[in-house]
């Protein structure tokens, strides 16, 4: 009996789960070809300076080990548009970690064992590793992450501010934070002796891989396979490429050997990206009412000396809320640090942060509900364009959420709930996404047998990509999912973007939404059985995602949390999350459940748990290995739930559908803070809320 077609919405079980959890699935460290070798890397261990001398002569007399490169003897590559990665290619050091030489053996302990008795000299410089409010290098850049303004300055804020009659002005600050994904940073590197270079690579997107390696080897594009058949998570650390794709591919070209590179996890910090700190002040200005009249959000972060990235952490100011007069800046330093990178929702995340506490504190000074305070200040166009909002679910996220909840029914008086030393709270933030799409390609066959294939280089990160994929195609082509196959993550597949800033089931979909219609449409020419080589057809949507659209396209949500703070110990207990999310149409409830929930755990981690600290001596992350990066375990998530309203977006793709994988971490690190908050009457504007910053407050 034939499956019956699913439609677009159905909970599809993930296609790919139970090769994930019978170790079918192999990733980027688990292909071994013939012959292949093992890499591990030297990091820096100061903080700035040059390299005066290497010396390999002991590693290179261990047993089992082929070599050791330099930047003495490392193939000299072509200068990438990235820097980060022309690595081994001079003396400088330019932050600690980074890598200074590479030692390859038969195994992976001798390589490690090889990589510990190399010898590396120096020649330091003074060093500045510390962000500061005041700092003397801070400047003004032009563009941050995402290509915004770095300054966008709409009416009189001073003159607006100065004469609201409720006021708040308070500064937040956030550490740096890591991506850690369960897989470590890995590729495996083999040439040809037709000059031909093939990588499994951990990666968010094999054609970005494919087309720097390719640039950085004098090689054209056709002659570089780049495959991530599966990934083990990336939250942005794998959007782009990373050292250990051209370290694997420079150590396999030296030896004519194959070679594997898996980045150990103490040294993924320094060298994959980081979500940088930041020093955020919000102002406020309200009428009595509640009404906001000015809003300035201003930032201040810091970058590498290696490259420019600035976290875009004032963006969602421009969207959020109506308000006549608003000044949204950023200001960066560029510090002797590892470079930063994106992080689950970029900007958005700890921007969030600050302005949905800002937003709480503001309902408290007023005396106004903070359901009510966000839903008096909801625009009908957004604020910086003065666009139209394609669709705007924020209220009904709020609305629908509150009752869920249970929120109308809470005490709003600070420290009010006692369960003998347990203090209870609640809180409540706003969240916003806004939505990318960008032009994708894929083919879509159709076979004598009656079954369909989909090619695609789409890049599964954990997501569901295989499945809701599938579902598109089902659905056009009024088939079972069971009977369509989705083939991903190869660059020698038709060209798509890579898994990031929630582009991918939108921006790839569309593609596979629109060759699946020209497949439907030749297979209605088609009375007599197919040929058997089957019908195939192509098509990308270049030409439709460079159109630039005249509505403001967000994805919106709300999250209320609630939690119990020990009064004898400052430990903080969350007792139940709920988030709410209007993101367009949504394609598979089960897989977008498991990714609103991933984010809202993730903020859980950045409210609660996870800190990272550089020293200002050492100039390294002293929080480098998950026993001293506290990600949130089993034992730390609570009651969860998700749900989404479901909205009928004509502005969008075919399938109305927004991204759903970084929108689940915006707010829920505030709606956390705003509920121990209620829950001891101290608020706190330091993240994460350890029990050390909470003792000195509780009773």
């Amino acid at each position: 009996m034939s499956q019956t077609p699913q439609p677009l919405g159905a909970p599809v079980v993930r296609r790919e789960g139970r090769d994930k959890v019978t170790g079918a699935a192999r990733y980027a460290a688990e292909h071994t070809p013939p012959g292949c070798l093992y890499a591990w890397p030297v990091p820096a261990t100061v903080v700035r300076g040059r390299i005066t001398a290497v010396h390999t002569a002991e590693a290179l007399a261990l047993p089992g080990v082929h070599t050791v490169l330099t930047h003495e003897n490392a193939p000299k590559l072509n200068r990438p548009d990235d820097p980060v990665l022309a690595v081994l290619q001079d003396d400088r050091v330019p932050h600690r970690g980074r890598q200074v030489a590479l030692v390859v053996a038969d195994t992976l302990e001798s390589a490690r064992a090889g990589a510990e008795a190399v010898t590396v000299e120096y020649e330091s410089a003074g060093h500045d590793v510390l962000l500061t409010e005041d700092h003397p290098g801070l400047y003004t850049p032009e563009t941050v992450n995402g290509g915004y303004p770095a300054v966008r300055e709409r009416g009189d804020f001073d003159r607006a501010f100065a004469e609201a009659p409720v006021q708040v002005d308070a500064t937040y600050t956030l550490g740096a934070l890591h991506n850690h994904p369960m897989e470590p940073h890995a590729s495996t590197a083999l040439w040809t002796d037709d000059e031909r270079l093939t990588v499994y690579d951990s990666s968010q997107g094999a054609g970005a891989v494919r087309d720097v390696l390719a640039a950085m080897f004098g090689l054209r594009p056709e002659q570089v396979t780049v495959i991530s058949e599966h990934v083990g998570g990336g939250f942005g650390s794998k959007g782009t490429t990373r050292p250990q794709a051209v370290l694997a591919a420079m150590a396999a070209r030296h030896t004519g050997r194959p070679v594997k590179l898996a980045l150990p996890r103490r040294e993924m910090p320094a060298v994959v990206g980081h979500r940088a700190p930041t020093v955020q002040r919000v102002r406020l200005g309200a009428e009595l009412d509640g009404t906001l009249t000015s809003i300035a959000h201003e930032i201040i972060t810091h970058t590498s000396t290696v490259k420019e990235f600035v976290e875009q952490a004032a963006v969602p100011a421009r969207v959020m809320y109506a308000s006549p007069h608003s000044r949204t800046t950023h200001r960066v330093a560029a510090l002797d640090v590892p470079s930063p990178s994106w992080m689950r929702a970029p900007g958005e995340a700890p921007g969030m942060y600050a302005l949905e506490s800002a937003m709480d504190e503001l309902a408290l000074a007023l005396g106004v509900d903070p359901v009510e305070l966000r839903l008096r200040n909801d625009p009908a166009h957004e604020p910086d364009t003065g666009h139209p909002f394609s669709s705007r679910g924020l209220a009904a996220c709020l609305e629908d959420g509150a009752a869920r909840f249970g929120w109308y029914d809470r005490d709003p008086r600070p420290a009010a709930r006692r369960e003998g030393p347990l203090l209870l709270g609640t809180g409540v933030a706003s969240a916003t996404y806004p939505v990318y799409i960008t032009g994708s390609s894929a083919s879509a066959h159709a076979a004598a047998d009656g079954t369909y294939r989909i090619r695609i280089n789409a890049t599964d990160i954990g997501t569901g990509a295989r499945t809701v994929l599938a579902q598109i195609a089902a659905s056009v082509l009024d088939t079972p999912v069971a009977g369509v196959r989705i083939d991903i993550g190869c660059s020698a597949l038709p060209e798509a973007p890579l898994a990031g800033g929630s582009t991918g089931t939108a921006s790839w979909g569309w593609s596979v939404h629109k060759a699946s219609t020209a497949l439907a449409q030749e297979l209605r020419k088609h009375t007599s059985p197919l040929p058997d080589a089957g019908i195939t057809v192509t098509a990308d949507t270049a030409e439709e995602t460079a159109a630039t659209s005249p509505y403001a396209r967000h994805a919106f949500g709300a999250h209320f949390a609630e939690v119990a703070v020990d009064t004898r110990t400052g430990e903080v207990r969350v007792r139940r999350m709920l988030g709410v999310f209007a993101a367009g149409h949504i394609l598979n409830s089960r897989t977008a459940r498991s990714q609103f929930i991933g984010g809202m755990i993730m903020g859980l981690g950045m409210a609660l748990t996870e800190g990272s600290t550089i020293d200002p001596v050492f100039g390294d992350f002293t929080q480098n290995d998950l026993a001293s990066y506290h990600v949130p375990v089993c034992a730390d998530v609570p009651q969860i739930e998700a749900y989404s309203i479901d909205e009928d977006d004509a502005h969008l793709n075919p399938m109305g559908s927004k991204g759903i994988g970084e929108i689940g971490i915006v707010g829920a690190a505030a709606a956390l803070g705003n509920a121990v908050r209620h829950a001891t009457g101290a608020r706190l504007r330091s993240l994460p809320l350890t029990p050390d910053k909470l003792l000195p407050y509780l009773p």
